[in-house]
């Protein structure tokens, strides 16, 4: 009763906005109360945020960009380079691990504030998929290009041609196939997709993804990340979200636009997070993928207030800001992993 009391008190005192209406539950109240009205808050600005510990360099360089002028497209494209680029970052481009035929195949996309957006699935031999995905968005009437159709675009638009394979992710492939078991490996190395998610000066979103996708996959295999709408999603007027993890339970859930969806009707960017990693938890606790499954989600609201959220412990993601520069964040979690 003491919770209810408070409760009632801080409405009394007008504490409590008036705008959207959400359960009580946690109140142990069958009642409904109002979520603060954040619509007169500042809106933080410049704010990049990105999954996992390669997003460190790559905010900085989308940092960097961003305060010289660059576009926030242009700024995500250079930020999200450097791990594509990066052999030591294992699921991300150049040094990739390798599906269970030995090739590199390559998910990227991105979205700007207007809506528009790009994508590549299943592009071979491209150092950045990232840089071929914008100017799908920018040259094509087409929001996805795949395969030979993505690398021939890629080819026309001057891009070269490159052996992806490292020498370590060759023999660590070799390795594999001496027993050829499919089973993602939670937090592998720490290193997941990159996803993205800006705020520019203007306080417009945009946003990026851009992986190797899952060690070991059949050869054709496409996850979430260059889905818009599953890997990643955002509407200029609410918020974005991106996700990282296993792509095959995102896309079942259309998980980054449930969140922005989420947040368009009132709940703040943890909740919406955190309600779409309880709904992915539902739909797989008794599914074949469960022994196996991380799922974790990013989001940015208008206002610039953001979360982090995952099924399993071990997630964390980058975040810069002008007051306190570029940090490590670990996320929320519904259950604790351990090895």
């Amino acid at each position: 009763m003491s919770d209810r009391r408070n409760f009632m008190k801080k409405a009394a005192l007008g504490t409590i906005g008036i705008s959207t209406l959400m359960s009580c539950k946690d109140l142990g109240v069958e009642s409904t109360v109002v979520a603060p009205d954040s619509s007169t808050k500042k809106v933080r600005k410049p704010l990049v945020i990105s999954t996992w510990n390669h997003g460190l360099p790559a905010n900085e360089e989308t940092w960097n960009q961003l305060k010289n002028g660059a576009s926030a497209l242009d700024a995500i494209e250079a930020g999200m380079k450097i791990p594509e680029a990066d052999p030591k970052v294992r699921s991300v481009g150049y040094g990739g691990f390798p599906d269970r035929d030995g090739k590199v195949t390559l998910d990227a996309c991105i979205m700007d504030h207007n809506s528009d957006c790009g994508a590549v699935s299943f592009l071979q031999g491209i150092m950045h998929p990232i840089s071929v995905a914008k100017l799908v968005l920018q040259k094509t009437p087409h929001v996805m290009l795949s395969g030979e159709g993505a690398l021939e675009f890629a080819l026309s638009e001057g891009f070269k041609e490159e052996n992806l394979l490292t020498a370590e992710s060759e023999a660590d492939w070799k390795k594999w196939l001496e027993e050829s078991k499919y089973k993602p490996v939670i937090n592998m190395e720490n290193h997941d997709t990159i996803s993205m998610l800006v705020i520019d000066e203007d306080g417009n979103i945009s946003g990026g993804c851009t992986t190797s996708g899952a060690a070991w996959k059949m050869h054709g295999r496409v996850g979430d990340s260059p889905i818009i709408g599953a890997g990643l999603f955002l509407d200029n007027e609410v918020g974005a979200a991106a996700a990282t993890g296993l792509g095959e339970a995102v896309i079942r859930t259309a998980g980054s636009a449930m969140v922005v969806e989420l947040m368009r009707q009132g709940k703040s960017p943890f909740e919406a997070c955190k309600e779409i990693v309880e709904r992915i938890y539902d739909k797989h606790k008794n599914h074949k993928d469960m022994e196996y499954l991380q799922v974790g989600f990013i989001a940015v609201n208008k206002n610039g207030e953001h979360a982090g959220y995952s099924l399993r412990s071990g997630f964390n993601y980058a975040i810069y800001d002008e007051a306190q520069g570029n940090r490590m964040e670990d996320a929320t979690f519904k259950m604790e992993w351990e090895e």
